[in-house]
């Protein structure tokens, strides 16, 4: 199931004098998520130079009173990152791996229990139900065991059920376990020895701060992270509405595969590997039939169509218009429900600085929020 691959993001370079604390305190900062960080740092040409500016923006956006990160609260979770045998990996760094850099909205920062190597050397994801039967379990196992020995790195999320067994059947050939909560905070912590076992034979990853109980709003961002490292997604019984299908649906929107073991009809832990088999996704019986699809994506037999270059927008002078105004007629084209960021630009016929700027400005103010694939939604 191949969704089109997405228009690339492309992080501006960071200098060398952004250091790890710079980092920290930037992603950090009050209002400031992965979207917003990537798109600071290229409009200001660094780290460094994007917290400088913060405060203005935030002056701009009728926030007299914002600071940035604290460099005291930066150093204190790179200390408790090392408490705990943690390595900090940049998005700036070699360590970091290329198909994650890519999405948008990648993480700028990495915390890593483990050989961050694992997180390159062919990563696929093994994810499902934590209900899962028995029957699913034994699927998981298998799958995870043969993808392993054919030298894939698994990729789940340490959840009960089909990640757990995904995860333990990987342990001799190396598996990545990616953390809704801090890197030492195991959930559920029926899974510390496992975890401790993938410390040490694999990694464990997150891009919370150590220490960080994880919570309801961190899994799907979590799940972005899991289909972005991953070539593809395999799917092991899902319902209807599950973790595992965000995951999925965030493989599609990052120009991955998706492949789904089906199940019976009646039995409602696989209505949603069926319903994605019945949209398209690749459907899957065992390791052979995941290593199969993913060379004939390689070999081209079902390449992603690319997405259409937009025609140029007419050369003509953007209007002449107060910020608070810009503001309001973006306010007013939104709703809870994405849209598009280009397409709201284009609509509004306004440029592209004078509406990034807006943007921005909202954001600070907690009027709007910046998701992944460059989508405002109304907050």
């Amino acid at each position: 199931m191949n969704g089109s691959i997405p228009l690339q993001t492309q992080h501006a370079p960071i200098p060398l004098g952004d250091d790890d604390l710079c980092f920290l305190r930037l992603i950090r900062s009050r209002r400031v998520g992965p979207a917003t960080f990537h798109r600071l740092v290229a409009e200001h040409g660094g780290v460094s130079a994007a917290i400088q500016a913060l405060p203005e923006i935030a002056a701009e956006a009728g926030m007299t009173d914002y600071e940035p990160c604290p460099e005291g609260v930066a150093a204190a979770e790179l200390a408790a990152g090392r408490r705990v045998g943690a390595r900090l990996i940049r998005c700036d760094s070699p360590d970091y791996p290329d198909s994650l850099r890519q999405i948008d909205g990648a993480p700028p920062i990495l915390w890593v229990r483990g050989d961050p190597a694992w997180l390159s050397r062919n990563p696929l994801a093994v994810i499902g139900a934590r209900n899962a039967s028995s029957l699913g379990l034994r699927m998981a196992r298998g799958m995870a065991a043969g993808l392993g020995e054919a030298g894939q790195t698994v990729v789940a999320g340490l959840a009960r059920g089909i990640d757990t067994a995904a995860h333990n059947a990987a342990l001799p050939t190396g598996t990545v376990a990616v953390m809704a909560g801090g890197v030492d905070v195991i959930y559920p912590a029926e899974n510390t020895v496992l975890a401790a076992q993938i410390a040490e034979k694999g990694a464990l990853v997150s891009e919370q701060p150590p220490g960080t109980e994880p919570a309801a709003r961190h899994f799907p961002t979590r799940n972005r992270i899991i289909s972005g490292l991953s070539q593809a997604v395999v799917v092991i019984e899902a319902a209807h509405r599950s973790g595992s299908l965000i995951t999925a649906k965030n493989a599609l929107d990052q120009g991955r595969e998706v492949m789904a073991v089906p199940g019976h009809p009646m039995d409602a832990r696989a209505a949603g590997c069926n319903m994605l088999i019945r949209d398209g996704a690749v459907l899957v019986r065992n390791s052979a039939d995941v290593l199969a699809g993913l060379q004939m994506t390689a070999d081209g037999a079902e390449t992603p169509a690319q997405p259409e270059t937009p025609p140029p927008l007419p050369d003509r002078k953007p209007p002449r218009t107060a910020p608070d105004d810009i503001e309001s007629r973006i306010l007013s084209h939104l709703s809870p429900s994405p849209t598009e960021e280009n397409d709201l630009i284009r609509q509004l016929g306004l440029s592209a600085q004078h509406a990034s700027a807006a943007i921005l400005s909202l954001e600070l103010q907690g009027r709007l929020t910046r998701m992944a694939g460059g989508r405002l939604s109304l907050n």
